[in-house]
């Protein structure tokens, strides 16, 4: 039995916008749920979402039946801790406040088996081989891995080319809130200076011939990111669009004795 193929890497390696969910709430039912709504993609979010290593793969396995996507988002860039998510069967990372080309280029290499990298060796013990039904998988698995580098910040962008031409990044993800912070327009990212910085941002990733993404949860910005060329876009948070539906529900009542 042969290791699947990584169909986002394959996707998002054409033009053409994948359309993703953003899964903050950190519940296998609720992801179960947001794979059968019909995104190209789920984020499972380990660094600003509740989860640890069980319930991220509690979300893998909930959404591992349909056609979504997931990409998991790890807290911050350990080879250990990507050692873990790889083998609890995640293929596509997605790894925060990526500042340096050194930074991409160590990352690269915990997502690889030696000689190439620095993954650790253990694959029959893993759903990520299932148990080693996937007999090939040692040799087979550095292919279907998707590495997709969080950029946001200034000193980032400062060395946006350098990190996008690393070799086994496959795409650059602009995060706006933290970028927006990082260049005086806290809880702003609508400041046109900061959406010069994207619109820039996702022409030099394109450039590199690697996938700009990022997540827009205004649908006109979305449309624009999507007509720049952006590969991968989320468009909305699933805690968020719960929050706001249960507010404006609870507010059509709220006169009402």
């Amino acid at each position: 039995m042969h290791t699947p193929p990584n169909l986002f890497k394959q996707r998002i390696a054409q033009p053409g916008a994948q359309i993703g969910l953003w899964l903050g709430l950190a519940d296998p039912y609720a992801a179960e749920l947001c794979a059968t709504t019909g995104f190209d993609w789920l984020l499972i979010d380990g660094e600003h979402g509740p989860n640890d290593l069980r319930s991220m793969l509690g979300a893998l396995q909930a959404v591992a039946p349909y056609p979504a996507q997931p990409v998991l988002r790890i807290p911050q860039g350990d080879a250990t801790l990507i050692k873990q998510v790889l083998e609890i069967g995640a293929t596509t990372l997605l790894v925060p406040m990526v500042e340096t080309p050194a930074q991409a280029r160590e990352l690269v290499r915990a997502t690889r088996y030696p000689p190439k990298g620095v993954r650790g060796v253990g694959s029959g013990l893993a759903r990520s081989s299932r148990w080693s039904a996937h007999a090939n998988y040692l040799h087979e698995a550095d292919d279907s891995i998707c590495l997709l580098l969080q950029v946001e910040t200034a000193a980032a962008l400062a060395q946006l080319d350098e990190i996008a031409a690393v070799d086994g990044v496959h795409g650059v993800f602009i995060g706006p809130a933290d970028l927006s912070a990082s260049m005086g327009h806290l809880g702003n990212p609508g400041h046109p200076d900061v959406q010069l910085a994207i619109d820039m941002a996702i022409g030099r990733i394109l450039a590199a011939g690697k996938a700009p993404g990022i997540l827009a949860v205004d649908e006109a910005l979305a449309r624009h990111y999507i007509e720049l060329g952006a590969r991968f876009v989320a468009v909305g948070v699933d805690a968020t669009l719960l929050a706001r539906t249960a507010r404006a529900l609870a507010a059509r009542f709220s006169g009402v004795r």
